[in-house]
């Protein structure tokens, strides 16, 4: 998978999908990685990074001030590497129109174009996921996620990527197949 030097690339989909053990897969990472992983030219920036970052020194605060600051330092990270001309693979959970609208608006005032990697999978295997990783969404909340993902998948099939520049649907056995992205000037557009 090819996209131009200094792209902002979000992986997103429903929690459970395997977005995570995706980059995992690709980079080598072990998921108890507390910053942003570099290969190569490439920044890997997962939130899990910042959540790890975090984790028990926020414990005096209510869950949605801990959300909100693991947020905030996940876009940091991604605004700091873009910032310095790299190409960014992050992961995002949330595909909710404003937050993807952000991405864009970052990736615009750094000069970066913005891609969006969707990794799609059935709602049960997504939930299945959740499962065998231990940590579970609450059913409202997933049921949201799944809302937000049907409206963007049907978007994105009917050839409407906004705000991004393209996206790219893959499968979880596609996603299994993958064996890198590549950030060159030989890219395939998509």
């Amino acid at each position: 998978m090819r996209f131009p030097p200094g792209s902002l690339v979000i992986l997103t989909g429903l929690p459970g999908a395997g977005k995570t053990t995706l980059l995992r897969r690709l980079y080598g990472m072990h998921g108890t990685e507390t910053l942003p992983v570099t290969a190569g030219t490439v920044v890997v920036i997962d939130s899990s990074q910042a959540k790890q970052h975090w984790y028990g020194r926020l414990g005096w605060a209510p869950y949605p001030v801990r959300r909100a600051v693991v947020f905030v330092t996940h876009l940091t990270r991604i605004r700091r590497a873009l910032s310095l001309g790299h190409s960014v693979v992050a992961h995002n959970r949330g595909c909710a129109p404003y937050v993807l609208r952000g991405f864009a608006w970052l990736a615009r005032r750094h000069g970066a174009g913005f891609h969006l990697l969707l990794l799609d999978a059935p709602p049960e295997a997504a939930v299945a996921g959740q499962h065998a990783r231990g940590r579970v969404v609450a059913a409202r909340t997933f049921a949201r996620h799944q809302r937000r993902w049907d409206s963007l998948m049907t978007r994105v099939k009917d050839g409407d990527p906004a705000p991004a520049i393209g996206a790219l649907v893959v499968d979880r056995v596609e996603a299994g197949l993958l064996e890198a992205i590549v950030f060159d000037e030989a890219h395939v557009s998509n």
